[in-house]
């Protein structure tokens, strides 16, 4: 059983709150009291390094539970606490076991860093690129966001747009974050997917194309789909070729007895 929840009610979680719920929480309050933003709740702030130091701390947070505040002060677990403007600096910035332990973290499966701006890539299907969508993405802060594209605002393959404080903390500019830059893939239909006559309906609704003044000089060719195995095959064939010249193959040899 807990002894003392002083440090929970701090920072605004329960007992039981997991690791992810103390980064959240402190995330919240420690921007939120920050002295930048709120030079007359230094106090404030200093609770709110010390319950979270205290708290993401295995070792100490047991101890704490077990004996409170006082368990803590008496250095059962290396006591003391550390400064709240260098707690705040590792949480969002790096640098110690904090920055250790993000080095260990694998690739993320959405965003990658680059400085203070996150990249991500977004498929979208060819209706959305032309009528706009509204698309969710979950941040890495737990939040989510919603990015909308209105009707006749043409998103093309390979564009690249930003949203603007949705990328990592600036360092020494708490309340300022970098930009979440996506580069757009606009998904095709397959072929077929239109009978011929909504196709030529649908020719009728989009910019005219141009058509090609044919000359004498010009050869007509076929267009066909790349196949990336197809000069390995080549390769594999013309050695072929070439040994055989140099050492001929017999046909099928019957077995002798």
């Amino acid at each position: 059983m807990v002894k003392e929840v002083t440090y929970y009610d701090v920072l605004e979680v329960k007992p039981n709150a997991t690791q992810e719920k103390l980064k959240k929480a402190y995330r919240k309050l420690a921007l939120k009291y920050h002295p930048d933003k709120n030079p007359n709740e230094g106090e404030k702030f200093e609770q709110i390094s010390q319950a979270y130091e205290v708290l993401s701390d295995a070792k100490k947070r047991e101890l704490y539970d077990k004996g409170g505040e006082q368990a803590i002060k008496e250095g059962g677990a290396g006591g003391g606490f550390g400064s709240p403007m260098d707690i705040f600096a590792m949480f969002f910035f790096g640098g110690g076991r904090m920055q250790r332990e993000r080095r260990d973290q694998k690739d993320h499966a959405v965003f990658t860093r680059r400085g203070e701006d996150l990249f991500m890539c977004m498929d979208i299907q060819l209706v959305e690129a032309l009528y706009g969508f509204q698309k969710p993405i979950s941040t890495l802060d737990n939040r989510t966001i919603v990015i909308t594209s209105h009707p006749g605002q043409i998103v093309k393959h390979g564009d690249i747009k930003c949203v603007l404080n949705e990328g990592m903390p600036i360092f020494r500019r708490p309340y300022e974050n970098g930009r979440l830059i996506i580069e757009f893939k606009v998904n095709f239909p397959e072929n077929g997917f239109l009978s011929p006559d909504k196709l030529s309906l649908l020719e009728k609704l989009l910019p005219e194309r141009k058509e090609l003044e044919e000359t004498g000089e010009m050869d007509q060719v076929e267009l066909v789909d790349f196949d990336p195995n197809q000069e390995r095959r080549r390769h594999y064939n013309g050695e072929a070729y070439e040994d055989d010249e140099h050492h001929p193959r017999g046909g099928i040899q019957c077995e002798t007895s």
